[in-house]
C-alpha cells in the first residue's frame, strides 16, 4: 500500500486536530506570513517570481493546506462531541 500525499496530509491533520480541537479551530496565519504570501502571489501573477520565491510560496501554500485540513477535522470532532 502506497500512501498518497493527500492521504499523508489527511492523517497528520487528524492527529493535529485531535491534540486540542478547540485550539486548532482557532489557528490563524500570522499577519506577516499572510502579507508575504500576498507579495509572492502578486509577483507570480506578474511573472516576476524567481525560483526561490516560488519554492517559498509553495511551502506557504502547503502549510495552509495542512492547517485547513486540521481545522476541518477539529470542527468535526467538536461537533461530534
Amino acid at each position: 500500500f502506497e500512501m498518497t500525499t493527500t492521504e499523508a496530509f489527511s492523517d497528520i491533520a487528524e492527529i493535529l486536530a485531535g491534540l486540542a480541537p478547540e485550539k486548532v479551530v482557532k489557528l490563524k496565519a500570522p499577519a506577516t506570513m499572510s502579507a508575504r504570501v500576498e507579495v509572492l502571489v502578486n509577483r507570480k501573477k506578474e511573472g516576476l517570481i524567481n525560483e526561490d520565491e516560488s519554492t517559498e510560496l509553495e511551502r506557504y501554500l502547503t502549510l495552509d493546506l495542512l492547517i485547513s485540513l486540521s481545522k476541518a477535522r477539529a470542527k468535526a470532532m467538536l461537533k461530534a462531541a
